[in-house]
């Protein structure tokens, strides 16, 4: 396994690596956090790579398209992993070094600083000039040419929702992500065009604490 990918290359490798997570994940996705719906996809596409690599390598099922079949099998997977760790895992605070260990998930190095929880709130510039999509540029206050992230954030938390009448409140954002590099694009139906998208987005910090909301703005899905 390549040392900056949790990820075992070899497909039987793959297949006792995702036991054993999936395995571990059980007993902690509740403490932290992790969706059951979640957990319950992973343990679906993992069932089905094994059943799918059984096939594949038994010489009297071996063909094409059963290797074919293993090989989507192990993309929808492998796929569903990474999302499930950078969603939920890779910056949950919740999670220990022993968590990390028994998930086989890469252990942080410890910041020679503690990265601070951010006292400010991201500045937005939006860009509608493309039909559907709603380009959010966030820029730490001051910055020179509108980029950059307060000193020991990872990214910025966006939450938005989709509504006829004005939003006044961040528990109504129901809608959220996080992203690491300006900007941040939301992708819209035609059928949604025209519609007014309320939203504020905050910093969060390497060890996924989190800073102030901005305030609600709006924008017109062009």
């Amino acid at each position: 396994m390549h040392r900056a990918d949790f990820i075992p290359r070899k497909d039987a490798d793959l297949l006792q690596w995702t036991a054993n997570f999936t395995v571990s994940l059980a007993k902690i996705y509740e403490r932290v956090g992790f969706p059951y719906p979640s957990y319950q996809k992973l343990v679906a596409l993992r069932d089905d790579f094994k059943s799918k690599y059984a096939i594949a390598e038994a010489p009297e099922t071996r063909t094409k398209a059963t290797v074919r079949q293993k090989t989507e099998a192990r993309t929808a997977l492998v796929a569903a992993l990474r999302q499930a760790a950078s969603e939920y895992l890779t910056h949950n605070h919740l999670l220990s070094d022993s968590d990390r260990n028994n998930l086989g998930l890469p252990i942080h190095k410890k910041d020679h600083q503690p990265s601070p929880v951010a006292d400010t709130k991201p500045e937005t510039d939006v860009d509608t000039s493309i039909i559907g999509r709603l380009t959010i540029h966030f820029f730490e206050v001051g910055r020179p040419h509108k980029k950059g992230k307060p000193a020991g954030q990872h990214g910025a938390e966006i939450a938005w929702v989709m509504s006829e009448t004005p939003v006044t409140e961040w528990t109504d954002l129901i809608h959220s992500q996080i992203d690491t590099n300006s900007p941040l694009t939301l992708e819209f139906k035609n059928s949604e065009r025209g519609e007014t998208i309320y939203f504020a987005l905050r910093w969060e910090n390497t060890r996924g604490e989190k800073g102030p909301w901005s305030e609600i703005e709006s924008a017109i899905i062009p």
